[in-house]
Protein backbone atom coordinates (compact mmCIF):
# COMPACT_ATOMS: atom_id res chain seq x y z
CA UNK A 1 0.00 0.00 0.00
CA UNK A 2 1.29 3.44 -0.95
CA UNK A 3 0.63 6.71 0.85
CA UNK A 4 0.09 9.90 -1.16
CA UNK A 5 0.91 13.11 0.68
CA UNK A 6 -0.71 16.25 -0.72
CA UNK A 7 0.42 19.63 0.56
CA UNK A 8 3.12 22.27 0.61
CA UNK A 9 6.70 22.04 -0.59
CA UNK A 10 8.84 24.94 0.62
CA UNK A 11 12.28 26.27 1.42
CA UNK A 12 12.84 27.93 4.79
CA UNK A 13 15.24 30.86 5.24
CA UNK A 14 15.80 31.25 8.99
CA UNK A 15 17.79 34.17 10.42
CA UNK A 16 18.78 35.19 13.94
CA UNK A 17 18.94 38.78 15.20
CA UNK A 18 21.06 39.12 18.37
CA UNK A 19 19.08 42.09 19.68
CA UNK A 20 15.45 42.73 20.50
CA UNK A 21 12.79 43.87 18.03
CA UNK A 22 10.97 45.83 20.70
CA UNK A 23 14.05 47.95 21.41
CA UNK A 24 13.98 49.12 17.79
CA UNK A 25 10.36 50.25 17.84
CA UNK A 26 9.47 53.85 18.68
CA UNK A 27 5.97 54.08 20.15
CA UNK A 28 5.05 57.42 18.56
CA UNK A 29 6.25 56.27 15.09
CA UNK A 30 4.54 52.90 14.72
CA UNK A 31 2.40 54.25 11.87
CA UNK A 32 5.49 54.57 9.64
CA UNK A 33 7.89 51.75 10.45
CA UNK A 34 10.99 51.31 8.30
CA UNK A 35 13.53 48.95 9.82
CA UNK A 36 16.45 46.85 8.66
CA UNK A 37 18.15 44.27 10.89
CA UNK A 38 21.75 43.10 10.57
CA UNK A 39 21.59 39.37 11.33
CA UNK A 40 24.27 36.99 12.60
CA UNK A 41 22.98 33.70 11.23
CA UNK A 42 21.24 32.36 8.17
CA UNK A 43 20.10 28.79 7.73
CA UNK A 44 18.43 27.52 4.56
CA UNK A 45 16.39 24.42 5.20
CA UNK A 46 14.12 22.18 3.22
CA UNK A 47 10.51 22.21 4.39
CA UNK A 48 6.86 22.29 3.49
CA UNK A 49 4.44 20.10 5.44
CA UNK A 50 3.85 17.51 2.71
CA UNK A 51 7.55 17.23 1.94
CA UNK A 52 8.34 16.88 5.66
CA UNK A 53 5.80 14.07 6.13
CA UNK A 54 6.98 12.32 2.96
CA UNK A 55 10.60 12.59 4.14
CA UNK A 56 9.69 10.82 7.40
CA UNK A 57 7.77 8.10 5.58
CA UNK A 58 10.73 7.53 3.27
CA UNK A 59 13.00 7.14 6.28
CA UNK A 60 10.74 4.36 7.54
CA UNK A 61 11.13 2.35 4.36
CA UNK A 62 7.94 3.38 2.62
CA UNK A 63 7.84 4.98 -0.84
CA UNK A 64 5.43 7.88 -0.32
CA UNK A 65 4.08 9.79 -3.29
CA UNK A 66 4.57 13.53 -2.89
CA UNK A 67 1.71 15.56 -4.39
CA UNK A 68 2.37 19.29 -4.56
CA UNK A 69 3.67 22.14 -6.66
CA UNK A 70 7.26 23.39 -6.84
CA UNK A 71 9.18 25.86 -8.95
CA UNK A 72 12.12 25.80 -11.30
CA UNK A 73 14.46 25.88 -8.30
CA UNK A 74 13.28 22.45 -7.07
CA UNK A 75 16.10 20.43 -8.64
CA UNK A 76 18.51 19.94 -5.73
CA UNK A 77 15.67 19.57 -3.23
CA UNK A 78 14.05 16.92 -5.42
CA UNK A 79 17.27 14.93 -5.59
CA UNK A 80 17.46 14.95 -1.79
CA UNK A 81 13.88 13.74 -1.45
CA UNK A 82 14.41 10.97 -3.99
CA UNK A 83 17.48 9.84 -2.07
CA UNK A 84 15.27 9.70 1.04
CA UNK A 85 12.88 7.31 -0.74
CA UNK A 86 10.21 9.80 -1.81
CA UNK A 87 8.40 9.45 -5.16
CA UNK A 88 8.47 12.97 -6.62
CA UNK A 89 7.24 12.10 -10.12
CA UNK A 90 3.81 13.62 -9.46
CA UNK A 91 5.10 17.01 -8.29
CA UNK A 92 3.86 19.80 -10.54
CA UNK A 93 6.76 21.97 -11.73
CA UNK A 94 5.88 25.58 -12.38
CA UNK A 95 7.53 27.11 -15.41
CA UNK A 96 7.45 30.67 -14.10
CA UNK A 97 7.21 30.61 -10.28
CA UNK A 98 9.66 29.71 -7.53
CA UNK A 99 9.07 27.08 -4.87
CA UNK A 100 7.19 28.44 -1.84
CA UNK A 101 9.46 30.22 0.59
CA UNK A 102 9.25 30.91 4.33
CA UNK A 103 11.50 33.73 5.57
CA UNK A 104 11.73 34.17 9.33
CA UNK A 105 13.79 36.48 11.56
CA UNK A 106 13.99 35.57 15.27
CA UNK A 107 15.34 37.89 17.98
CA UNK A 108 17.04 36.94 21.25
CA UNK A 109 13.67 36.80 23.07
CA UNK A 110 12.31 34.36 20.45
CA UNK A 111 10.03 37.01 18.95
CA UNK A 112 9.63 36.44 15.24
CA UNK A 113 8.93 38.46 12.10
CA UNK A 114 8.13 36.20 9.18
CA UNK A 115 6.72 36.14 5.68
CA UNK A 116 5.53 33.35 3.42
CA UNK A 117 5.71 33.46 -0.35
CA UNK A 118 3.29 30.92 -1.85
CA UNK A 119 4.94 30.92 -5.27
CA UNK A 120 4.33 27.68 -7.13
CA UNK A 121 2.00 26.45 -4.38
CA UNK A 122 -0.69 28.67 -5.94
CA UNK A 123 -0.77 26.23 -8.86
CA UNK A 124 -1.43 23.16 -6.69
CA UNK A 125 -5.22 23.27 -7.33
CA UNK A 126 -4.40 22.20 -10.90
CA UNK A 127 -3.09 18.82 -9.72
CA UNK A 128 -5.48 15.93 -10.46
CA UNK A 129 -5.22 12.85 -8.22
CA UNK A 130 -6.72 10.46 -10.76
CA UNK A 131 -3.68 10.23 -13.08
CA UNK A 132 -1.50 9.79 -10.01
CA UNK A 133 -3.59 6.85 -8.84
CA UNK A 134 -3.46 5.39 -12.35
CA UNK A 135 0.35 5.70 -12.38
CA UNK A 136 1.03 4.41 -8.88
CA UNK A 137 -1.70 1.86 -8.45
CA UNK A 138 -2.55 0.86 -4.90
CA UNK A 139 -2.79 4.13 -2.95
CA UNK A 140 -4.25 3.27 0.42
CA UNK A 141 -4.20 6.69 2.12
CA UNK A 142 -4.30 10.27 0.88
CA UNK A 143 -2.94 12.79 3.36
CA UNK A 144 -4.39 16.27 2.82
CA UNK A 145 -2.03 18.66 4.59
CA UNK A 146 -1.67 22.48 4.43
CA UNK A 147 -1.61 23.73 0.87
CA UNK A 148 -3.48 26.20 -1.30
CA UNK A 149 -7.03 25.84 0.15
CA UNK A 150 -8.53 25.06 -3.26
CA UNK A 151 -6.05 22.19 -3.66
CA UNK A 152 -6.92 20.85 -0.21
CA UNK A 153 -10.61 20.85 -1.04
CA UNK A 154 -10.09 19.30 -4.47
CA UNK A 155 -7.88 16.48 -3.24
CA UNK A 156 -10.22 15.71 -0.34
CA UNK A 157 -13.17 15.44 -2.73
CA UNK A 158 -11.22 13.38 -5.26
CA UNK A 159 -9.95 10.93 -2.66
CA UNK A 160 -13.50 10.38 -1.46
CA UNK A 161 -14.72 9.87 -5.03
CA UNK A 162 -11.94 7.32 -5.59
CA UNK A 163 -12.81 5.51 -2.36
CA UNK A 164 -9.43 6.23 -0.75
CA UNK A 165 -9.31 7.01 3.00
CA UNK A 166 -8.28 10.55 3.89
CA UNK A 167 -5.99 11.72 6.67
CA UNK A 168 -7.00 15.35 7.29
CA UNK A 169 -4.32 17.75 8.50
CA UNK A 170 -5.62 21.30 7.95
CA UNK A 171 -3.39 22.75 10.73
CA UNK A 172 -1.58 25.82 9.38
CA UNK A 173 -4.35 26.71 6.93
CA UNK A 174 -7.11 26.86 9.55
CA UNK A 175 -6.54 30.62 9.74
CA UNK A 176 -7.23 30.94 6.00
CA UNK A 177 -10.32 28.81 5.51
CA UNK A 178 -13.95 29.56 6.30
CA UNK A 179 -16.55 27.51 8.13
CA UNK A 180 -17.83 25.55 5.13
CA UNK A 181 -14.32 24.75 3.95
CA UNK A 182 -13.26 23.57 7.41
CA UNK A 183 -16.30 21.32 7.62
CA UNK A 184 -15.64 19.90 4.17
CA UNK A 185 -12.02 19.06 4.97
CA UNK A 186 -12.88 17.33 8.24
CA UNK A 187 -16.03 15.38 7.39
CA UNK A 188 -15.39 11.72 6.66
CA UNK A 189 -11.68 11.75 7.52
CA UNK A 190 -10.38 8.44 8.80
CA UNK A 191 -7.76 10.32 10.81
CA UNK A 192 -7.78 13.98 11.85
CA UNK A 193 -4.52 15.58 13.03
CA UNK A 194 -4.05 18.73 15.07
CA UNK A 195 -2.10 20.18 17.97
CA UNK A 196 -3.86 21.63 21.03
CA UNK A 197 -4.16 25.15 19.68
CA UNK A 198 -5.33 23.91 16.30
CA UNK A 199 -7.94 21.74 17.99
CA UNK A 200 -9.46 24.86 19.57
CA UNK A 201 -9.21 26.75 16.29
CA UNK A 202 -10.86 23.86 14.45
CA UNK A 203 -13.83 23.98 16.80
CA UNK A 204 -14.09 27.72 16.24
CA UNK A 205 -13.78 27.45 12.45
CA UNK A 206 -16.27 24.61 12.01
CA UNK A 207 -18.71 25.92 14.63
CA UNK A 208 -18.94 22.35 15.92
CA UNK A 209 -18.44 21.15 19.47
CA UNK A 210 -15.91 18.41 20.23
CA UNK A 211 -18.49 15.64 20.03
CA UNK A 212 -19.86 16.93 16.74
CA UNK A 213 -16.42 16.78 15.16
CA UNK A 214 -15.78 13.31 16.57
CA UNK A 215 -19.05 12.06 15.11
CA UNK A 216 -17.76 12.99 11.65
CA UNK A 217 -14.26 11.47 11.78
CA UNK A 218 -12.76 8.09 12.59
CA UNK A 219 -10.03 9.08 15.04
CA UNK A 220 -8.86 12.52 16.16
CA UNK A 221 -5.18 12.72 17.15
CA UNK A 222 -4.03 15.82 19.02
CA UNK A 223 -0.33 16.25 19.71
CA UNK A 224 0.42 17.66 23.17
CA UNK A 225 4.15 18.38 22.95
CA UNK A 226 6.04 16.80 25.83
CA UNK A 227 2.77 15.30 27.13
CA UNK A 228 2.44 12.99 24.10
CA UNK A 229 -0.69 12.61 21.97
CA UNK A 230 -4.38 12.42 22.79
CA UNK A 231 -6.47 9.83 20.92
CA UNK A 232 -10.20 10.45 20.64
CA UNK A 233 -12.96 8.43 19.05
CA UNK A 234 -16.73 9.02 19.23
CA UNK A 235 -18.39 7.15 22.09
CA UNK A 236 -15.11 6.21 23.80
CA UNK A 237 -13.08 7.80 26.61
CA UNK A 238 -9.98 9.52 25.30
CA UNK A 239 -6.56 7.92 25.71
CA UNK A 240 -3.14 9.52 25.94
CA UNK A 241 0.05 7.96 24.60
CA UNK A 242 3.12 9.37 26.38
CA UNK A 243 5.79 11.17 24.40
CA UNK A 244 9.22 9.69 23.71
CA UNK A 245 11.92 11.89 25.20
CA UNK A 246 14.55 13.14 22.73
CA UNK A 247 18.15 12.28 23.40
CA UNK A 248 19.57 15.77 23.02
CA UNK A 249 18.79 19.48 22.62
CA UNK A 250 15.30 20.19 21.36
CA UNK A 251 14.21 22.19 18.32
CA UNK A 252 10.46 21.76 17.67
CA UNK A 253 10.41 22.55 13.95
CA UNK A 254 8.79 19.69 12.07
CA UNK A 255 8.14 17.43 15.07
CA UNK A 256 4.41 17.33 14.32
CA UNK A 257 5.10 16.36 10.72
CA UNK A 258 7.44 13.60 11.91
CA UNK A 259 4.73 12.32 14.26
CA UNK A 260 2.32 12.11 11.33
CA UNK A 261 4.87 10.16 9.29
CA UNK A 262 5.40 7.60 12.03
CA UNK A 263 1.70 7.25 12.76
CA UNK A 264 0.72 6.87 9.11
CA UNK A 265 3.46 4.33 8.43
CA UNK A 266 2.29 2.10 11.30
CA UNK A 267 -1.37 2.58 10.40
CA UNK A 268 -0.54 1.60 6.83
CA UNK A 269 1.08 -1.57 8.15
CA UNK A 270 -2.17 -2.42 9.90
CA UNK A 271 -1.10 -1.57 13.45
CA UNK A 272 -3.74 -0.35 15.92
CA UNK A 273 -4.10 3.34 16.70
CA UNK A 274 -2.15 3.29 19.97
CA UNK A 275 0.78 1.40 18.40
CA UNK A 276 0.76 3.83 15.49
CA UNK A 277 0.83 6.77 17.93
CA UNK A 278 3.81 5.21 19.73
CA UNK A 279 5.79 5.02 16.51
CA UNK A 280 4.74 8.59 15.71
CA UNK A 281 6.06 9.78 19.06
CA UNK A 282 9.34 7.90 18.54
CA UNK A 283 9.91 9.43 15.10
CA UNK A 284 9.04 12.89 16.48
CA UNK A 285 11.72 12.49 19.17
CA UNK A 286 14.39 12.20 16.46
CA UNK A 287 13.01 15.22 14.61
CA UNK A 288 13.23 17.24 17.84
CA UNK A 289 16.98 16.62 17.93
CA UNK A 290 17.63 17.66 14.34
CA UNK A 291 18.14 21.07 12.82
CA UNK A 292 15.07 21.78 10.76
CA UNK A 293 12.13 19.63 9.83
CA UNK A 294 14.24 17.16 7.82
CA UNK A 295 17.44 17.21 9.85
CA UNK A 296 17.20 13.67 11.19
CA UNK A 297 17.78 10.08 10.07
CA UNK A 298 16.05 6.91 11.20
CA UNK A 299 17.18 3.34 11.72
CA UNK A 300 15.32 0.26 13.02
CA UNK A 301 17.82 -0.18 15.87
CA UNK A 302 17.59 3.39 17.10
CA UNK A 303 13.80 3.44 16.85
CA UNK A 304 13.52 0.09 18.63
CA UNK A 305 15.70 1.33 21.49
CA UNK A 306 13.50 4.37 22.02
CA UNK A 307 10.24 2.48 21.64
CA UNK A 308 11.16 -0.23 24.13
CA UNK A 309 12.74 2.27 26.51
CA UNK A 310 9.52 4.28 26.70
CA UNK A 311 6.74 1.72 26.24
CA UNK A 312 8.33 -1.67 26.97
CA UNK A 313 9.02 -4.53 24.59
CA UNK A 314 5.61 -6.18 25.06
CA UNK A 315 3.89 -3.17 23.49
CA UNK A 316 6.43 -2.61 20.75
CA UNK A 317 7.55 -6.04 19.48
CA UNK A 318 5.15 -5.91 16.53
CA UNK A 319 6.40 -2.45 15.56
CA UNK A 320 9.99 -3.61 15.81
CA UNK A 321 9.31 -6.48 13.40
CA UNK A 322 7.58 -4.11 10.99
CA UNK A 323 10.51 -1.67 11.10
CA UNK A 324 13.05 -4.36 10.34
CA UNK A 325 10.92 -5.81 7.53
CA UNK A 326 10.45 -2.36 5.98
CA UNK A 327 14.20 -1.67 6.14
CA UNK A 328 15.00 -5.07 4.60
CA UNK A 329 12.58 -4.43 1.75
CA UNK A 330 14.18 -1.17 0.58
Amino acid sequence: MRIAVSGSIATDHLMAFPGSFTEQLIAESLDRVSLSFLVDELEIRHGGVAANIAYGLGGLGLAPVLVGAAGGDFGAYEVRLKEAGVDTDSVLRSADLQTARFVCLTDRAQNQIASFYAGAMAQAPGIDLRPIVDRVGDIGIVVVSPNDPAAMLRHTAQARALGIPVAADPSQQLARIDRDQARELVTGARWLFSNEYEASLLRERTGWRQGEILSRVGVWLTTLGAEGVRIERAGEPHRTVPAVAPGGPVEPTGAGDAFRAGFLAAAGWGEDVESAARLGCAVASFALEGRGAQGYTLSPDALTERLTGTYGSARTDALTRRLRAAAAGR
